[in-house]
This record gives structure tokens, sequence and C-alpha cells, in this order.
């Protein structure tokens, strides 16, 4: 149930730096994933996202966030579909290759369309094809809802974690 607090209720200011804020949440291990679509020319777009989780199992829901000041925002925001890949230990390149700016992301990346069109990276530890469901601005991010569609993971493969500003 959604229901708003009182107009009374306001959150304190932060006590701590922005670069306090972001040390202590480098604390909290999360896995590494590219987020993957189509523009509106059909060429596909992939992203490195660590803000990846699940919401629902009835309906199969799952969210991630991406900052306002991303270049390929317009494409997520407007896209109906998108994949989630969650990456294994051996596909650190693979995540710093789509965190990179100025380089073609997709330059010698095997990939193959998935239910919808929209490009599954071949080798992750697992995918999820989501539709667009819904999209939240909050703070300096917008949060993404998806609608799992279709996902496949692969047994006993160790996933690549980001911890404290370092992939491993």
């Amino acid at each position: 149930m959604n229901s708003p607090l009182p107009h009374s209720a306001v959150a304190q200011p932060p006590a701590f730096s922005s670069p306090d804020f972001r040390k202590a949440l480098g604390q909290f291990a999360t896995g590494v994933t590219i987020v993957t679509a189509l523009n509106a020319q059909h060429e596909p777009v992939g992203v490195t996202v660590s803000s990846f989780n699940s919401v629902s199992l009835h309906p199969p829901l799952v969210l991630w966030s991406m900052a306002n000041s991303a270049a390929s925002l317009p494409v997520f925001m407007a896209c109906t579909h998108y994949a989630v890949h969650v990456l294994g230990a051996e596909q650190k390149d693979l995540a710093l290759q789509f965190a990179s700016k100025g380089i073609d992301r997709w330059a010698g990346v095997v990939h193959a369309p998935g239910h919808s069109g929209v490009p599954l990276l071949v080798g992750a530890v697992a995918h999820f094809e989501c539709f667009n469901r819904s999209r939240y601005q909050e703070g300096d991010h917008v949060i993404f809802i998806g609608e799992v569609e279709h996902c496949s993971h692969r047994n006993e493969a160790a996933p690549l974690i980001y911890h404290d500003g370092r992939m491993k």
C-alpha cells in the first residue's frame, strides 16, 4: 500500500559529506550488471550498472537505476524492453568496456537478439529480459522497474562483485 507521509514529516539534512556517503555505500558489495536495449534506430546500447535488485516474485519485477547525467538515459526512458545481464567473475573487462566513455562499447562483444530483439550478451551468469514497466525520478537518478518476461542462468558460475570502489 502506498501512503504519503504527513506534510509535517521532513528528513533532516545529512550530517555527512558526499564522499563519506559514497564510501559508506561502497561497503555494501553488489553484483555487476550490464543493461542493454535498442535505440530508436535499432542500434544496441549498453551500460554497466551495479544498482540492480529484485523487487517481486509475483509479478516478477526487478529494479535498477541510472544517473540523470548518463548519455544513454533517453534511450532507456523511451525503450519498451531492455535486458539486465548479471556478469561472471571472468567478465571484468566487459564491465569496464561498457562503463567507458568515448569508445565503441560493442567492439568484439558477442551477442544475440532476445525474445524482444534486445541484445543478449553471451556468457553472462544470468540475464533478465524485461518490459520497461515504470520509471521513477528520485534525487539524481531514475529508478527503472522491469517486468521480467524471460530469464536464464548458468549454474555454479562465480559472479563479478563491486565492493569498496573496485570490481573483484
